[in-house]
C-alpha cells in the first residue's frame, strides 16, 4: 500500500518566510486525513444523539417547570444582568410557567423568546441560572402564607367550636 503525501501551500508573504513556514510545516498523509474524517462522523453521531437527549430534557425541565410554578408565581422576574449584551436596553424581563422569556424594553416594544426552542438554548441556560434560585424564596413565602391561613383558621375554628357548644347546651337546657 502506497501513502500519498498531501500538503497545504500557504500564500506567500515573503520568500523567506514561506522557505521557514514550510521547513516547519509536515505533509499531511491520506491517512491522517481519513481518520481526522472518521472522527468528524463520529462527532456528528454524538452531537446528533445529544441534541436528541437535549431535547427530551428541555420538554421534561419545562414541564416540571410548568408545575412547580403554577401554584407558586404567575412569573418571575429575571435580573437584566443575567441576559446575553445583545438584549440591549431590557427594562423587565419575566419567566412565565410555560417557559416563555417576556422582554420589556425602554421605548416600551415587549418582545416574548420561547426558551424551549433551539435557537435560545443559551438564552435558557442564562435565564434558568438566574432564576432556579428564587425558587427558595418563592416556596418559602407560600410555605408562610399557608402556615399562617392555618394559625388564623385554627384560632378561628377554636373559637366557633365553642361558641356553637355553648348555644347548642343554652338550647338543650332551654328545651
Amino acid at each position: 500500500m502506497t501513502q500519498e503525501l498531501v500538503t497545504k501551500q500557504e500564500p506567500s508573504v515573503s520568500n523567506s518566510d514561506s522557505q521557514k513556514h514550510a521547513e516547519r510545516k509536515k505533509p499531511v498523509s491520506i491517512q491522517e486525513l481519513v481518520e481526522s474524517f472518521k472522527s468528524t462522523a463520529d462527532d456528528i453521531g454524538q452531537i446528533s444523539e445529544l441534541s436528541s437527549e437535549e431535547k427530551i430534557l428541555i420538554s421534561e425541565f419545562f414541564s416540571s417547570l410548568f408545575k412547580l410554578m403554577q401554584p407558586l408565581a404567575p412569573s418571575i422576574a429575571v435580573n437584566q444582568s443575567a441576559l446575553p449584551v445583545e438584549f440591549g436596553d431590557v427594562v423587565q424581563a419575566h419567566v412565565d410557567p410555560t417557559g416563555h422569556l417576556i422582554l420589556q424594553y425602554t421605548d416600551g416594544r415587549v418582545e416574548l423568546k420561547d426558551l424551549s426552542e433551539e435557537k435560545n438554548r443559551e438564552l435558557m441556560t442564562a435565564v434558568v441560572g438566574d432564576i432556579l434560585p428564587k425558587f427558595k424564596n418563592l416556596t418559602s413565602m407560600q410555605k408562610r402564607k399557608l402556615e399562617n391561613r392555618i394559625k388564623f383558621l385554627s384560632s378561628v375554628t377554636k373559637e366557633i367550636q365553642k361558641s356553637s357548644e355553648a348555644l347548642s347546651a343554652a338550647l338543650s337546657a332551654g328545651q
